[in-house]
């Protein structure tokens, strides 16, 4: 068994050429570290004929916190076979796997460097069209052909088992669930906010809501998630988007991936008020929005519809009317947890750079408010609706 040992750019060069999978044997290979995430290192191994791969190895430790915050190696395994399944159904719109080493926590992926970070892009207020509906393809596909619908109870049990990720899962639960709702270390919050965040925490309502969400993120494995959809892990083109980064599937709520989609959305709609000057360009990145998560929440039921109707294999879940219902949970429960993903990006430990570094303290003290209202309200509002045009005008109503 090869010996677990972090690389830095003369080691991972060694590693990938030792493999002899990827490049001529004479080739000259250059390697470089880049990337600025919370928990791995990432290399990019290239030859002079612009061939390349990217080399991912997940540290012991959580990398934004040090070695205080241990975690484990299996994550990588974790990263790479939700990759696989992922891609067996939604190869279009999945990061592909061509390597991977457990004992080294090591996975090699395809080069998507011709691509884009969504988040930067959002950010420079540019637009991607097929951004909502490839999105949506990605969620209902992944979550139809790992749910009760599609797979049998037997292999569903065993695949849970396979992705159980009790680390990273405990992850989630503290920066989503706990620590935003009571005095906690770890959060990060301006003084002026002191006043809106105590209001929060007071009210019991909410607070139910958010149990009842981390209720079912514990003990509803209803499909196999991505765990971390946020816009820094997804690359788009003008053609195409790409998943990447999901070492925090597990079998969950299908809501949550959907969810947190959106949430990132929301809170680029909240910076926007603070980056672009021009009304008019505003206006156009505001409507984009908005648009792309109508037509998201519309793709996603339409395409949950078409694959249950067509591959459903369990009798009871083919009653008539039960696929309705069940789409409407899931709907409602990806708004709950979009409001805590706004909630915990703006007060918690991970903010988003689309509002941290706007430049303006007033304009980030406001777009900050603004995530902090909206991530509340749609918690409070999200029961109460019972359609996507519900969901849509509950956006509408508090983003203008």
């Amino acid at each position: 068994m090869s010996k677990y040992a972090a690389f830095n750019n003369e080691t991972a060069l060694d590693y990938v050429k030792s493999l002899g999978l990827f490049f001529s044997e004479n080739a000259e290979l250059t390697c470089y570290e880049f990337g600025d995430g919370n928990l791995n290192l990432v290399f990019r191994v290239a030859d002079t004929d612009n061939n390349s791969v990217i080399l991912k190895q997940a540290l012991p430790y959580a990398r934004c916190v040090g070695e205080s915050w241990p975690l484990t190696l299996d994550r990588a395994r974790i990263e790479a076979h939700v990759l696989q399944r992922h891609g067996n159904v939604c190869p279009a719109h999945t990061a592909k796997v061509l390597h991977h080493d457990s004992n080294k926590a090591a996975t090699i992926l395809e080069d998507l460097g011709a691509m884009a970070i969504l988040r930067a892009e959002l950010i420079a207020g540019r637009t991607f069209e097929n951004l909502g509906r490839d999105v949506a393809q990605y969620l209902a596909t992944t979550g139809f052909y790992h749910s009760d619908f599609y797979l049998s109870p037997q292999e569903k049990k065993s695949q849970i088992q396979n992705f159980t990720n009790p680390e990273l899962c405990a992850i989630t639960e503290e920066l989503f669930f706990d620590d935003p709702y009571r005095e906690c270390e770890r959060n990060d919050y301006p003084a002026e906010l002191t006043e809106q965040v105590n209001q929060l925490r007071q009210n019991t309502t909410l607070l139910c809501i958010v149990a009842r969400l981390k209720a079912k993120f514990f003990s509803s494995p209803q499909t196999l998630l991505h765990g971390d959809v946020h816009t820094g892990s997804i690359f788009v083109s003008d053609g195409n988007t790409k998943l990447i980064d999901p070492e925090f599937g597990f079998f969950g709520p299908i809501g949550f991936d959907l969810g947190s989609f959106i949430g990132n959305l929301l809170l680029n709609y909240c910076a926007q008020n603070g980056r672009i000057k021009e009304i008019p360009k505003r206006r156009d990145v505001h409507s984009y929005l908005l648009n792309t998560i109508s037509v998201c929440l519309q793709q996603f039921e339409q395409q949950w519809h078409a694959l249950a109707q067509q591959h459903t294999r369990d009798l009871a879940l083919q009653a008539p009317g039960y696929l309705d219902l069940f789409l409407q949970e899931v709907l409602q429960d990806a708004m709950g947890y979009c409001g805590t993903e706004l909630i915990r990006r703006t007060i918690g430990l991970a903010h988003v750079a689309d509002i941290a570094e706007i430049e303006d303290d007033a304009q980030r003290l406001v777009a900050q408010k603004q995530a902090l209202q909206l991530g509340e309200q749609l918690l409070l509002n999200a029961k109460a609706c019972r359609s996507i045009d519900d969901f849509y005008q509950l956006i509408i109503s508090f983003v203008h």
